[in-house]
């Protein structure tokens, strides 16, 4: 296990630089602008060559939605604060001010690259492959002639064109929709001065088209539908000309406020709050790179926005829409390459999932490895009727999962079935609205976790009856303990751990956990598993003072861990005390960090890095080296301030040696030693790509997994 020796650590990174404490910074790096440079490592994606066409057209678009998710959640925050004059610990409402220019100019100069990567790189090299993203001057006669009858039959019915005038005020502009502006020479039907119109474009309506393979010149050729409309904008106002005209889209502040004190009923509070987030503050206005500067004005004006909050497009507003495209491409050259997940060795010839889990653990690696096993513990359940009952957490799931159809099927035959379903999972509270409608249709008894709490943990547990040696009847428990949701989409795409358990301790310890989030009763005192917002921050931070004494004493000391983010101040002091006394310690943050490593005389011993390539790294592990015995963590749990204190986490460990093994080669050595989709964090914020050195052979953590998941892992 070279996480416990470290030699596979020292060969990968570099040596601290040789530069005095004074000469750099010790302070946390800022959050936001730490997000910032992670969409920046996703777009490096996207300008890298040697990933493939269509997958670095996917990168393009989920920085875009990465983004907006961005204005909406995180900006939003810092506005809503400066507004209320209420600035975050740490920080003045002037320094508030000069982080949000910050994050303005670095969001512009991120948006410029992302379009320049689209229309120099992407765009380019996909049409001399055979698929092309047609504008309006590349269109042949024929091409022209589908465009127009399509917008004639398809598209002009639907729009409403709104001349601007005391009885027709500016309208109401939906969140990230797509819509024109237009400027229009002459007068009115009415012989009035009405210049400026908005049309809003269709929302049923694909924003990318397909052209029909008989009139196209290849067998891929796309339009946008905005493109549709730029080209007849001047049919929706006979006898004017148009002198000027742009695509806009604003981003609106889509956080939900539920007021604590005030809600009776949860569901129905979020139910009556979700359509005003299409509605909220505005934050950014989106732009075409072509728009004039009055018209550009005219819309800030409108939407009380600044020039800071004003972003030009050099290409399609809505540049996540170009996913669509994506999926309609069936070029594998420009994709993946596709892989069969593995399975298990001790599942391989057990057609009974249960009687497996009930010899030895069994550990996921998702998305190397199937997700139909935890699929089939709940389907098994709902079909054996010596299961009683069924427990489980949901926080994602998607609106269609067999998962839980596998939970209205049970709970409609009778099983004791509880589901607690977060409500407040963000951008999912309409889909987890109506799983819960739909459980509790079935019978199944629904919670919706502590209120004032998110339930991030990833449990699922159930009770089956069965008879021991002596032939006395029991209730035998199984459990399912995840780093990831249970979402059938993202379990193919995010790399995460599942265990499969029988472990009485637990089990035991699940049980309570659910106990405790239904009864709202204090927790008893857990055997294995730690619980947030109770146990888990104190136990971490023991954890790595522990490896501080062992260091000082001159025993092994190690820390290893990944996860998404590292932000939480307690955590970070207490890993900077460890380096300081001489605990090598390797961070694998895929997301914002905080901690500033490789400082001398204050963090020298703390090497972080981020890996990004085809699949989300989203799994969290700890690796505590205990003086030679080693502890392995999983975790649903970031080491950050909402996951230890405003949510419900658990973090379990891995008691099986050889799945302890597996975690430590799977979960963190493969990565620290990959030196193609890695990059390091400096003592100066900065992010760096590694490469391979000299002879050094290239190593890509994500395609190492690919190929030893591909056979049997036990």
């Amino acid at each position: 296990m070279s996480t416990g020796s470290g030699h596979a650590t020292a060969a990968a990174t570099p040596a601290a630089p040789s530069l005095s404490t004074s000469a750099l910074d010790t302070s946390p790096i800022n959050r936001e602008l730490s997000l910032l440079a992670f969409n920046r490592r996703v777009l490096a994606l996207a300008q890298d060559p040697d990933v493939p066409l269509l997958e670095r057209l996917r990168f393009l678009c989920i920085l875009g939605s990465n983004l907006d998710e961005y204005f909406e959640i995180r900006v939003a925050g810092l506005k809503e604060q400066l507004r209320a004059k209420m600035p975050p610990a740490g920080m003045t409402l002037s320094s508030m001010r000069t982080l949000l220019v910050e994050i303005s100019r670095a969001t512009r100069t991120l948006i410029d690259d992302q379009y320049r990567a689209l229309n120099d790189q992407v765009l380019p090299a996909l049409a001399a492959s055979g698929v092309r993203l047609l504008g309006r001057a590349d269109r042949s006669p024929a091409e022209r002639a589908w465009v127009a009858d399509f917008f004639l039959r398809e598209v002009r019915p639907l729009l409403t064109p709104i001349g601007l005038d005391p009885a027709h005020p500016f309208p109401q502009i939906v969140n990230k929709s797509l819509n024109f502006i237009v400027e229009l020479s002459g007068r009115d039907a009415f012989g009035r001065d009405t210049t400026i119109a908005v049309v809003k474009a269709p929302r049923l309506l694909p924003r990318v088209i397909k052209l029909p393979r008989e009139i196209a010149e290849a067998e891929n050729e796309f339009l946008l539908l905005s493109s549709v409309m730029h080209a007849h904008l001047g049919d929706l106002f006979p006898g004017r000309d148009i002198l000027a005209y742009s695509q806009f889209r604003v981003t609106r502040d889509a956080d939900l406020w539920i007021d604590e004190e005030e809600v009776k009923n949860l569901r129905q509070a979020l139910q009556g709050e979700l359509p005003q987030r299409q509605f909220g503050i505005p934050l950014r206005l989106e732009v075409a790179s072509s728009c004039p500067d009055h018209l550009a004005r005219f819309l800030l004006t409108q939407f009380e926005l600044t020039d800071d909050d004003l972003y030009r497009c050099d290409g399609p507003v809505n540049i996540m829409r170009l996913t669509s495209m994506i999926d309609q491409v069936e070029v594998d050259t420009l994709k993946y390459p596709p892989f069969l997940p593995g399975k298990p060795k001790r599942l391989v010839g057990e057609p009974d999932i249960l009687a497996a889990v009930r010899q030895h653990d069994i550990l996921l690696h998702h998305p190397y490895q199937s997700f139909e096993p935890v699929v089939e513990f709940i389907r098994r359940a709902a079909d054996d009727p010596d299961v009683v009952a069924i427990k489980q957490t949901v926080y994602r799931t998607g609106v269609n999962s067999a998962l839980m159809e596998a939970l209205v099927q049970a709970a409609s035959r009778g099983k004791e079935v509880t589901v607690v379903v977060e409500l407040m999972a963000r951008f999912d509270e309409e889909a987890n609205i109506n799983w819960a409608e739909k459980l509790e249709h079935a019978g199944a008894q629904v919670v919706y976790g502590v209120f004032g709490l998110k339930t991030h943990a990833k449990l699922a547990l159930l009770l089956r009856r069965e008879r021991d040696a002596q032939g006395t009847s029991r209730l035998v428990p199984y459990a399912h303990l995840g780093t990831g949701n249970y979402h059938p989409r993202t379990t193919a795409l995010y790399s995460d751990f599942g265990l499969l358990t029988a472990d009485p301790d637990i089990c035991a310890d699940v049980n309570e956990v659910f106990l405790h989030i239904t009864s709202l009763a204090k927790a008893s005192k857990m055997k294995r598993l730690l619980l947030a917002p109770f146990t888990m921050h104190r136990r971490v931070i023991e954890m790595i003072r522990r490896e501080t004494k062992h260091a000082g004493e001159g025993r092994p000391a190690r820390i290893n861990a990944k996860m998404n983010a590292l932000l939480e101040e307690g955590v970070v002091r207490a890993l900077q005390a460890a380096s300081q006394s001489g605990v090598q310690i390797d961070l694998i943050v895929r997301g914002a960090c905080a901690l500033r490593p490789g400082v001398p005389g204050f963090s020298e011993n703390i090497r972080v890095r981020s890996i990004l390539g085809r699949f989300l790294e989203h799994h969290r592990v700890w690796y505590f080296e205990n003086g030679g015995e080693p502890e392995v963590w999983l975790t649903s749990a970031d080491w950050m301030g909402r996951n230890m204190f405003r949510r419900i986490e658990v973090a379990f460990p891995v008691l099986d040696p050889e799945l302890k093994r597996r975690v430590i080669e799977e979960g963190l050595d493969v990565y620290l030693s990959d030196n193609c989709d890695a990059w390091d964090l400096g003592a100066d914020g900065q992010w760096t790509k590694r490469k391979p050195r000299g002879r050094e052979r290239g190593v890509s953590a994500q395609n190492e997994l690919l190929k030893r998941m591909h056979g049997e892992a036990p």
